[in-house]
């Protein structure tokens, strides 16, 4: 499976700090079955990070695509409407999944503004850009995250109907 990891950082894009959270989503990409795992960096701008999520999903076809930064609430966290923007279907849960995994690690969990959804056939997943935060919130979200990843491919549904 082909997936990538989009850290979204003006700061990082521009080489002025080290990436720490995109590798910690390389690592969980690679647990939900990945073995081609591209990263990228983009700066906080909506344009730019709708056409990199298009590019991932239309033209490099990746099943996932994991991003982390830009959902918070300053004015330059525009990660979940650039990624809106470029989705077909909204999957509300994973949203929610991600700030009920965040309560009991953070009074600030209610902040997130965190989506998922698809394109064609990639699932998206917006997470937060602190790296503690992604370890923190990985186990809780795999198994669903696999599950999805099995619906959208298709092999989900192949393994419901012949009884598995």
């Amino acid at each position: 499976m082909r997936a990538a990891v989009l850290t979204i950082s003006t700061t990082r894009s521009g080489g002025g700090a080290e990436d720490e959270s995109g590798p910690r989503l390389a690592e969980l990409a690679g647990r939900l079955g990945a073995t081609d795992v591209h990263a990228d960096l983009v700066r906080d701008d909506r344009r730019a990070i709708e056409e990199r999520l298009r590019e991932l999903c239309d033209r490099d076809r990746c099943a996932l695509v994991l991003t982390t930064g830009g959902t918070g609430l300053t004015d330059d966290d525009v990660t979940p409407e650039a990624t809106r923007a470029v989705l077909d279907r909204e999957i509300p849960g994973i949203g929610e999944a991600i700030r009920a995994a965040s309560r009991e690690h953070t009074e600030h969990w209610m902040l997130s503004r965190a989506i998922a959804g698809t394109r064609g056939r990639t699932l998206i997943v917006n997470f937060p850009g602190s790296p503690r935060a992604i370890d923190e919130l990985a186990g809780a979200l795999e198994g669903g995250l696999r599950h999805a990843l099995a619906l959208v491919s298709g092999a989900g549904h192949a393994r419901h109907a012949a009884g598995a």
